[in-house]
């Protein structure tokens, strides 16, 4: 199939793609740019996966402070170098993070990080919950699993949907970032202060 330069450069102007990533994306899709687009995606993610075992050693911290000085969030945001760290896109990444960790308050960056307690402190009350809703006892450990995986996408950064774009969790916005800047990044720590909050 042959394709159209102008149709290979608006796919890349659209997606930031190589020429080559660009005219086999066009050729799989059969010239349509809209499915181009999604087979792009798909082989940004897949080069994403394999980059998250690399050391992540540079980044940026910022600091964002909400409007009336009442609301502030401090995030470190890590990459592999200090060329990744000053560009744009990372920058916006990193802001865009401290803004989520303002609007959605989340306790730790992933799952692991949740200390034991308070996992085991919200099963109980899981169960309970379940108890008293008058559920069998051979379902109320499902219950109580699923109660915690939302739990988990509550409180999780890398779990919540992404406040600007609901359909991708913030996991999924990073890894698009990888395949964009072609490095591992990482949200190292997180804090976040409210006047009145202890």
């Amino acid at each position: 199939m042959n394709i159209d330069s102008k149709l290979v450069k608006e796919l890349r102007d659209r997606t930031g793609a190589g020429i080559m990533d660009c005219k086999k994306a066009l050729i799989e899709a059969q010239g349509d740019i809209e499915k181009a687009i999604e087979v792009l995606r798909k082989l940004g993610l897949a080069k994403a996966e394999k980059k998250l075992d690399r050391e992540a050693k540079d980044g940026r911290v910022e600091a964002y402070i909400h409007h009336g000085a009442k609301l502030g969030v401090l995030i470190e945001v890590n990459c592999e170098t200090d060329f990744v760290a000053s560009t744009d896109e990372f920058k916006e990444l990193v802001h865009n993070l401290a803004l989520q960790v303002a609007a959605t308050n989340p306790i730790a960056v992933k799952r692991e990080d949740i200390p034991p307690e308070i996992i085991e402190r919200e099963k109980r009350i899981y169960e309970e919950q379940a108890r008293k809703e008058g559920k069998p006892e051979k379902v109320i450990e499902k219950i109580v699993q699923g109660r915690l995986e939302k739990f988990y996408q509550e409180v999780c950064l890398l779990e919540q949907p992404y406040i600007k774009d609901p359909n991708i969790t913030i996991g999924e916005l990073i890894k698009q970032y990888i395949a964009k800047l072609g490095e591992n990044i990482v949200v190292k720590r997180f804090a976040r202060f409210k006047i009145g909050e202890a």
